[in-house]
């Protein structure tokens, strides 16, 4: 019974609805702990855009900006895919990739699938698309809240992605995606407050940049810096007539090591710093009723921090300066990912990793772990995670991705 409270709890604050109708910090009770918790997230809507779709990745810790490149390189960083290969490029003159992932994530009525290609015909350019796709069944928020939504039975979320990726020299490249996202969380057509409810559609891009270069240091290694800019797009609205909400924009730094061993292994070592490139939520103020105060304008007084109704672009300027609680708020905002990768003759790969994420901003924390394997055209990637505390929502959960090489 605790377990589906509180999956009905983190279910609602990632759907976020408009039933907090003033941004506050978000306390509640932890049915596992047995603790009041108080969170101060950034909010956007259409939270399965910064979910790791892929195995790999999902094994280190969610760092992937900087890794070598790899099929699933459209999520993590698009301008890795002009270095994607290069020796099979060389060899074959051409090639195509294609992959499927899959996370069974939350329960086994919801999954998240993301089928990726790309192709490459030049040693200076790659093109690569995918397609993914977040649903969820009989989810129990269908009749938890029915005085204010009627959640559906099934509901679903698209973005469909592509994305080109060029060199600028033999050890700097830059990529450009584009992206269109769908998502239906409602019956066919509701009515809230006199308005009526639609599907949510915006379509976004990325701009990315990537470098590496191998040094002779007693060993092999390459030296890699990676930066992606992810999900520059419009707001997006699931009621006629109003605003829309910020989708995830993430700003996504990091680098990474990697030295050869005995001319056969690779061990390679990566850390990546992520934050949303989204409005902080300030902090109304409010009378003595706990209503919140309106100035003679009709505006909103806020007793720290900024006005969240922004444009796209000012909500992204002002990103790094608008927490209530300054400077040390917005080094909270920032999630780092480590992950360490051990590479046998190319065929056989451990991976490990850590994810952190500060308490005031969701607490997660995650181990993680997983496997690859290679064989002929064939490639195989297991993923999984083991939270630092059993509060985390991803308890245990797996990844599994099968690659294709045509």
């Amino acid at each position: 019974m605790t377990k589906t409270l509180f999956l009905l709890l983190i279910i609602f604050v990632l759907l976020n609805t408009n039933v907090y109708a003033y941004n506050q910090p978000f306390v509640y009770y932890d049915y596992i702990t047995g603790k009041t918790r108080t969170l101060y997230n950034v909010n956007t809507k259409v939270p399965f855009l910064v979910i790791t779709p892929d195995a790999r990745a999902g094994a280190l810790g969610d760092a992937g900006v900087s890794s070598a490149p790899d099929i699933h390189s459209l999520y993590w960083n698009p301008a890795k895919y002009a270095f994607y290969d290069d020796a099979v490029l060389e060899e074959k003159k051409e090639f195509f990739k294609t992959a499927v992932s899959y996370t069974p994530w939350l329960n086994e009525n919801t999954n998240y699938i993301n089928v990726t290609g790309v192709f490459r015909s030049n040693k200076n350019h790659a093109f690569a698309a995918s397609i993914r796709h977040f649903g969820m069944s009989k989810t129990p928020l269908s009749n938890f809240y029915s005085t204010q939504f009627h959640f559906p039975e099934h509901h679903n979320e698209l973005a469909v992605d592509i994305a080109y990726s060029r060199k600028l020299s033999n050890n700097f490249s830059f990529a450009v995606a584009g992206r269109y996202i769908y998502s239906d969380i409602f019956k066919e057509q509701q009515i809230i407050n006199n308005s009526k409810t639609k599907v949510g559609q915006s379509v976004a891009a990325d701009i990315a940049l990537y470098y590496q270069k191998w040094f002779d240091w007693n060993t092999p290694m390459r030296f890699a810096f990676g930066a992606n800019i992810s999900n520059i797009g419009s707001k997006i609205s699931y009621i006629e007539n109003t605003d829309g909400y910020f989708i995830p924009i993430n700003l996504r730094l990091g680098s990474s090591f990697t030295f050869r061993i005995f001319q056969v292994s690779c061990l390679s070592f990566m850390v990546d710093f992520n934050k949303l490139l989204v409005p902080t939520p300030p902090i109304y103020a409010r009378d003595e009723n706990g209503q919140p105060i309106i100035d003679n304008d009709g505006n909103y007084v806020f007793e720290k921090g900024r006005d969240p109704h922004r444009s796209v672009f000012s909500g992204m300027l002002y990103s790094f300066s608008d927490a209530p609680g300054g400077i040390e708020e917005e080094l909270q905002e920032i999630i780092i990912s480590t992950g360490v990768e051990y590479s046998y003759n190319d065929r056989f790969i451990l991976r490990a990793g850590y994810f952190h994420e500060h308490e005031n901003k969701g607490g997660r924390k995650l181990y993680t772990a997983g496997v690859g394997m290679k064989y002929n055209f064939f490639a195989f990637d297991f993923s999984y995670s083991l939270p630092v505390n059993k509060t985390y929502y991803l308890d245990n959960v797996v990844r599994f991705t099968l690659a294709m090489h045509l």
